[in-house]
């Protein structure tokens, strides 16, 4: 037994198309134009987004094993991406965040020996690490903006799609009241028809491209908003470790 299903039945909107005249087909190729666009942004963030989440699992473990070597790890002894377009933030993070420590270990072990003091005894002050947090955090605001690129196109058509949409129903209600104010005829009977069409027509697909628009928007900026919060946790762990193994334990 098969089931109709009107609103599947895409034979509305290539009619609507066709009798509508040229800023309404105009109107409604933008439309389907900015529906293809919204799709292609919203599987490849969805899809960047699940990599980079899966590769900092990866990273975090990988991390969790070899704490006690930290700043001897190298980049081919951890998770990496095969493809260099895809972000991976906890790469970045924990390589800044080691670049700043061996900098400043190397700063103090300079000036530990200028003052005489014994080779190879060297630590991090509370203000070093306090250097270091700060430097690495800006790392993380860098990474939430790679994450964030494109997002901007879902926000926009978001608030364009419906105003397109708004443009063709306000159109097609003017064309059908032109027309019917000109009298009666077949001719205008059927411009009649293309003004309702591209009304309705532009109405739907507006909020068609809209409505999943502003749904996967609030998702990625919910997963966005979550991973940087684990970004900043996995600072932290790393500023631990550096702590437990490079300050100097305090004397009284």
């Amino acid at each position: 037994m098969s089931i109709y299903l009107p609103l599947a039945d895409m034979s509305a909107f290539t009619t609507a198309y066709a009798q509508s005249d040229l800023l309404g087909k105009l109107i409604i190729l933008s439309l389907i134009s900015l529906s293809i666009i919204c799709w292609v942004v919203l599987v490849q963030k969805i899809w960047v987004t699940r990599q980079v989440e899966q590769i900092s699992q990866a990273f975090h473990k990988a991390y969790l094993l070899n704490k006690d070597r930290l700043l001897h790890l190298e980049r081919d002894e951890l998770p990496k991406l095969k493809n260099r377009q895809i972000p991976h933030p906890f790469a970045e993070i924990f390589f800044d965040l080691k670049e700043k420590t061996v900098e400043v270990l190397n700063k103090n072990l300079y000036f530990s020996a200028q003052q005489g003091g014994k080779e190879g005894t060297v630590y991090l002050s509370s203000s070093d690490l306090e250097t270091v947090e700060s430097y690495v955090l800006t790392t993380i605001s860098a990474q939430i903006k790679k994450l964030e690129k494109n997002l901007f196109i879902l926000s926009t058509i978001i608030t364009l799609a419906p105003f397109l949409g708004l443009l063709g129903t306000v159109w097609g209600i003017l064309i059908t009241f032109s027309e019917l104010s000109g009298g009666g005829t077949a001719g205008s009977n059927m411009a009649v028809l293309g003004g309702l069409s591209t009304a309705l027509s532009t109405t739907v697909l507006g909020l068609i491209i809209a409505i999943p628009a502003l749904i996967s928007y609030n998702y990625l900026k919910n997963k966005i908003r979550n991973y940087s919060s684990s970004m900043e946790e996995f600072v932290y762990q790393l500023l631990s470790s550096v702590e437990i193994q490079y300050r100097k334990a305090d004397v009284n």
